[in-house]
């Protein structure tokens, strides 16, 4: 439709540029689910076209299991898993916890944990010792190795946050960061005025007990 000077309404160009976005959009969306691995299809699929809406908790699941997946491919070339990435980055801040400490801030079990210092003390990643003043805890101490790990694998963790956010602006990220502080904070408040006794989180070491009370496996646990 013309306007007042004769020519063509500006909102017609508008809406034909939104349709060509929309359609380069959906282009880029179908390429990527084609070349993704079919898990990563699939969720892409869910969320696109399947069910759009689903609840927010599970997206962001999704979202996270999506970074962890871009890590752990960049930590497979230096042969750590995930799981070792985990403990390294804690004793990266304070080494020589004892492994109780080390199950308390990962938050896992102490059996996930015994299995997972085992394995990196065979990688050469970590050391166990028993200081002479307490000989019942039982310490982990970083090697040299993985004490030198740490300036190859926290710059992979950086790319990942970088390519995680292409295409975002400054603003979308602040908004990203401030809506994810405030389900925290939501439900950080939730869980404070709870005056329901039983609504709580075990700790590790409670939830070792409970298990072990009801004779079940802590296998795979974690």
């Amino acid at each position: 439709m013309p306007d007042a000077h004769g020519g063509a309404s500006s909102g017609y160009h508008v809406n034909r540029e939104r349709t060509a976005l929309e359609k380069d959009t959906a282009m880029t969306r179908k390429k990527t689910v084609e070349g993704a691995p079919r898990e990563t299809a699939e969720m892409l699929r869910h969320w696109h076209e399947f069910v759009p809406n689903d609840r927010l908790a599970h997206l962001v699941k999704d979202a996270t299991r999506s970074m962890v997946r871009a890590l752990q491919m960049r930590l497979a070339e230096h042969s750590v898993s995930f799981g070792h990435w985990t403990f390294l980055r804690i004793l990266w801040e304070t080494d020589g916890l004892t492994q109780r400490e080390l199950s308390e801030q990962a938050g896992v079990m102490a059996p996930t944990t015994f299995a997972a210092v085992t394995a990196m003390e065979k990688l050469g990643l970590v050391e166990r010792q028993q200081r002479p003043e307490n000989k019942k805890n039982t310490h982990v101490y970083l090697t040299p190795h993985g004490r030198a790990l740490k300036d190859k694998l926290v710059p992979l963790a950086e790319e990942v946050n970088e390519i995680s956010v292409t295409g975002l602006s400054e603003r979308d990220i602040k908004t990203a960061r401030k809506v994810l502080l405030a389900i925290i904070e939501n439900l950080a408040e939730d869980e404070a005025g709870s005056t329901n006794p039983r609504r709580r989180v075990p700790s590790t070491r409670e939830l070792g007990r409970i298990i072990a009370g009801r004779g079940e496996t802590l296998e795979g646990v974690d």
